[in-house]
């Protein structure tokens, strides 16, 4: 077990180091965000609904899209230097590349929400108020689970022609659960209601997280192994 641990956090390693010296996943993933926050900005009707209403659907489409970005890059970059292969010889164990791959997908979507949100906040000015700690509760609750979704589906979408058009079609369908409670709960904490109250959602995004986590965990060696 401290073997898997020690080569997931080296590869993870490795992954962050790449992506610090290319910037290439993170820089496409912030810009997006920011043109979509745009766009999402200047198409809204002030005499439509309310910004309130429109905020929170429009903050979680806009970090699953920009998030998306970083999944495509997760495995490319081991294909397109044929290293996959290498580590797939290698003696680390499998479990060891699917928590490698996963931390570094997790900070690389961390720190494209670290900048979606002051840029949502500008943009839409939304008074965040006594909600941001419930707001990055449910955050955190959310990005874990999906992000290990998005970490198995990066590994098989790698491997077809069309990698970057399969992974959505693949993806997408799977995020809707914590996407719809992260919705949710983010219009309510918007609304000024106490976290709480929305135990329900909540419970959605908790179990959603232990299922898919260790469904992803289970199915990954097997799914790189083909």
């Amino acid at each position: 077990m401290s073997g898997l641990f020690r080569h997931g956090l080296a590869l993870a390693a490795k992954d962050l180091r790449i992506e610090l010296r290319s910037r290439t996943a993170l820089v496409t993933a912030v810009a997006f965000a920011g043109l979509v926050l745009v766009i999402f900005n200047f198409a809204r009707d002030p005499a439509g609904a309310t910004t309130r209403d429109l905020a929170p659907s429009i903050l979680w489409v806009t970090t699953v899209f920009a998030a998306m970005l970083t999944f495509n890059r997760a495995f490319a970059l081991e294909k397109e230097n044929a290293t996959l292969d290498g580590l797939l010889l290698s003696p680390m164990p499998r479990g060891a590349l699917f928590l490698g791959k996963y931390l570094a997908n997790l900070a690389f979507v961390a720190v494209v929400e670290a900048v979606t949100l002051p840029l949502f906040v500008l943009f839409f000015n939304v008074p965040l108020g006594g909600a941001l700690p419930g707001l990055l509760f449910v955050t955190v609750l959310a990005t874990v689970g999906f992000v290990a979704v998005g970490t198995v589906f990066s590994a098989l979408a790698v491997r077809t022609r069309f990698a970057e058009l399969m992974l959505p079609v693949l993806l997408l369908p799977f995020l809707v659960p914590p996407i719809m409670a992260a919705v949710q709960v983010t219009s309510r904490l918007l609304a000024g209601r106490p976290l709480l109250e929305q135990a329900a959602w909540l419970k959605i995004l908790g179990v959603y997280d232990v299922v898919f986590l260790t469904l992803c965990a289970m199915i990954f060696p097997a799914l790189v192994d083909e």
